[in-house]
């Protein structure tokens, strides 16, 4: 999320991935706090709230086909494509966050998520070849079980944080809702 991130990324193989990404032009760089002041999960938890409690800049997924297109995508590349195993995510109306686990290179998946889901967001949103996403994002290899639980809920739970819903599974756009409504359905039958 901030350009000014320590290159290269390291995604060691049979390790959840927990990524971020954010729509172009969400973040102040103007406001961001130096990278000297801040260690890297530091500087992940300012960029998050950040992104919670703004109310300007763009919310293009805070629009329910935008937010729409960005799901069925995520499932897609999990379900049809099984580029990554899907175990959380979060469409916020400014960012997203998942959790999976990769069966593919992730920077490729991550492409062809980004480029499907801005041209057609775009196209939707008559702004067809600008920028949709940013092109950096946020990722960090998870290094143990318990690790993986706390991001689980830290995903599922950042509507609820932001104030949007009291408890995750009311929020839409997100796998806490997913879940409620498959094991729903799943016991409707």
């Amino acid at each position: 999320m901030d350009p000014r991130r320590r290159l290269p990324h390291i995604y060691p193989e049979g390790k959840l991935l927990f990524i971020t990404f954010t729509l172009y032009g969400s973040l102040p760089h103007k406001h961001f706090p130096p990278p000297h002041k801040l260690n890297a999960g530091q500087a992940f938890v300012w960029t998050d709230r950040y992104l919670d409690t703004t109310r300007t800049g763009p919310l293009y997924l805070k629009q329910e086909a935008v937010a729409a297109i960005v799901e069925g995508s995520i499932r897609y590349g999990s379900e049809q494509l099984k580029s990554y195993e899907l175990d959380a995510y979060v469409i916020m109306a400014n960012h997203v966050h998942l959790l999976v686990l990769s069966r593919s290179d992730p920077s490729r998946f991550l492409q062809t998520l980004k480029g499907y889901t801005a041209r057609e967001a775009n196209r939707l949103l008559n702004r067809t070849g600008r920028p949709f996403w940013q092109a950096e994002s946020y990722d960090h290899w998870v290094r143990d079980f318990q690790e993986g639980e706390k991001i689980r809920a830290y995903i599922e739970n950042n509507p609820v944080k932001a104030g949007l819903v009291s408890q995750p599974e009311d929020y839409r756009w997100s796998s806490a809702y997913r879940r409620k409504a498959e094991m729903t359905l799943g016991s409707a039958g």
